[in-house]
């Protein structure tokens, strides 16, 4: 046998046993440690506790397990994990999954889990994640569109609108001091109306890592890309990618739609998310990109980069957000996102709750590295 071949039993050995084959058999690298952390929350359960079947990280192993393995593995383990990790029952009885109390973490374990939940639980799972995504909605959707029609509300003001462009109401108010009681009518002298009523202001396009480490944050980009559809002055896409990209703007009438379209976990690779999301692009200087994602990029790293440096150039506003949560401080690739920052486009971590403000400060082209300092985001 080859020294390769023997090298590769012993790996495989290691990761059978678990930690009781550390003195015996050799170390584990990087990658491997994290494998063999997922086989051990799974498999080890008993002896550590496993994860625990409401805690977030259960959606990210979920997740994390169709990065390591492949699919015919991931669906053994995922089969396990319903008896293993107490997910089982909740899953097989709609009357105990209706129990509940649902939050972005259920969503998550939900989704992931979309494709082996049974036809009897199918319908009480979409009416619990709809029950958090509306709550969401209530949350967040009427501060997302005030700060967008207040972002965009000077770009759309004018003094010479066409007829089918004018603002009555705000030339009515603007013209008051000319007012003629024996007509009882206003002579408007100046005409206040909308510029560009015919047509979308700005185009956004929201791209979602679909990592498992980013279960939280898709939840929410979901939700909030909805709200985003439904702005006139808004033309919204939105992309989820692994090492495949998948378009759901055709979704974005239904964020439950969306995140039971989604497929957390896998590999990552940004640079061709990217570059789907340039093809996209049509008025550079009217486009904002949103990237969300950890930026532990398993694509080629000089694609991403060049393609960055192409968007920004072009005119495009493009920002990385590590995470859309609320989850606190999130891991992420260091070195890639100072290459970003570099390249003119921030990276930092934003909550759901300051979302919209840093939407609007985009779309009023603010200085965004100087309004996450100030909101003391990284």
């Amino acid at each position: 046998m080859s020294g390769d071949g023997s090298d590769e039993r012993l790996r495989r050995w290691r990761l059978v046993l678990g930690d009781s084959g550390d003195e015996a058999l050799p170390g584990l690298g990087r990658t491997d440690q994290r494998v063999d952390q997922a086989l051990g929350a799974l498999y080890d359960a008993d002896r550590t506790g496993g994860l625990g079947s409401t805690a977030p990280g259960v959606a990210r192993w979920l997740g994390d397990i169709r990065g390591y393995f492949p699919t015919s593995v991931v669906r053994v383990m995922q089969r396990d994990a319903l008896e293993r990790l107490g997910l089982k029952q909740l899953l097989l009885e709609p009357e105990l999954l209706a129990s509940v109390e649902p939050d972005v973490h259920l969503v998550a374990t939900l989704i992931a889990l979309s494709h082996v939940i049974p036809s009897r639980t199918r319908e009480t799972a979409r009416a619990v994640v709809r029950q958090v995504v509306e709550e969401i909605e209530r949350r967040l959707a009427d501060p997302l569109r005030q700060a967008v029609h207040g972002a965009l509300s000077r770009s759309l003001r004018t003094t010479r609108p066409r007829l089918a462009e004018i603002d009555w109401p705000r030339t009515v108010q603007a013209n008051l001091k000319h007012y003629l009681p024996e007509q009882r009518t206003v002579v408007p002298q100046r005409l206040v109306g909308y510029g560009r009523k015919r047509q979308r202001l700005k185009d956004v396009i929201v791209a979602i890592d679909q990592s498992g480490s980013m279960a939280e944050s898709v939840v929410y980009a979901s939700v909030l890309g909805a709200v985003m559809a439904s702005i006139p002055s808004l033309r919204t896409r939105l992309v989820v990618f692994d090492t495949a990209v998948v378009d759901m703007t055709e979704s974005l009438t239904d964020p439950v739609d969306v995140l039971f379209g989604v497929q957390l976990g896998g590999g990552t690779d940004i640079g061709a998310a990217v570059d789907y999301c340039a093809s996209l692009v049509t008025r550079p200087a009217d486009t904002v990109m949103v990237l969300i994602s950890d930026l532990f990029e398993g694509g080629i790293r000089e694609r991403l980069l060049h393609r960055v440096t192409m968007l920004v150039g072009s005119g495009v506003r493009f920002v990385a957000l590590l995470a859309l949560s609320d989850s606190g401080h999130p891991m992420y690739d260091h070195a890639l996102a100072a290459e970003l920052a570099n390249l003119g486009v921030p990276a930092f971590a934003c909550t759901p709750n300051l979302f919209p403000e840093l939407l609007a400060a985009a779309l009023s082209h603010q200085d965004l590295q100087a309004w996450a300092a100030a909101n003391d985001l990284t």
